[in-house]
């Protein structure tokens, strides 16, 4: 297992996913499967959470942005990867759902994270920019390039895009744009 992987079992251990699923569910949180939690919304299978957090490679002391926090839950394991020396700001679009993650943030004393909602009709917080890292766990049919624009010299964003995960790094030169193996799915980006 890579040093990134390690860290990333380590942090999703912390955080056990009960906490984050309703009630009807929680009893199925080892299930490595998707499972609904109000509003459209879903909490992802830990199989592709850790994927993408793998690639995402989130760093002791970054800024990352979680675009589709839902339930809270890979909000809570970002925090756990950035320690309290980073930041975490998790968005989620349902109001319910984003006061039910806010609270658990600070249930679990992650004082470093927060959910909000974000301002109406924009994607991700281009007042906060610029970002270490940006998380996206909601389908684009195109490469959001609003959240791009979002990342500062170094950053990295992942998200799906198409039923592909796709890696954009923002370096000097430029941005450069791989393509992770597999394909998924997700709730529609909005």
């Amino acid at each position: 297992m890579s040093r990134a992987g390690r860290r990333v079992s380590v942090a999703m251990n912390a955080t056990p996913r009960a906490d984050y699923l309703p009630p009807d569910v929680r009893h199925r949180a080892a299930e490595d499967a998707p499972f609904p939690i109000g509003h459209g919304a879903t909490n992802s299978q830990p199989s592709t959470v850790a994927a993408m957090l793998q690639l995402l490679d989130p760093r002791p002391g970054d800024s990352v942005l979680d675009v589709g926090a839902g339930s809270g839950w890979t909000t809570a394991i970002l925090a756990r990867l950035v320690g309290s020396g980073g930041s975490v700001l998790g968005l989620e679009i349902v109001p319910d759902l984003a006061e039910v993650a806010a609270e658990r943030m600070s249930r679990h004393d992650l004082t470093w994270a927060t959910v909000e909602v974000p301002a109406a009709g924009v994607l991700g917080d281009p007042d906060r920019a610029p970002f270490d890292r940006i998380l996206v766990s909601a389908m684009a049919q195109e490469l959001p390039e609003a959240l791009v624009a979002q990342l500062r010299v170094g950053g990295r964003l992942v998200a799906p895009v198409q039923g592909r995960m796709l890696v954009v790094d923002r370096t000097p030169s430029g941005v450069r744009t791989s393509q992770a193996p597999g394909y998924y799915r997700f709730v529609p980006l909005r």
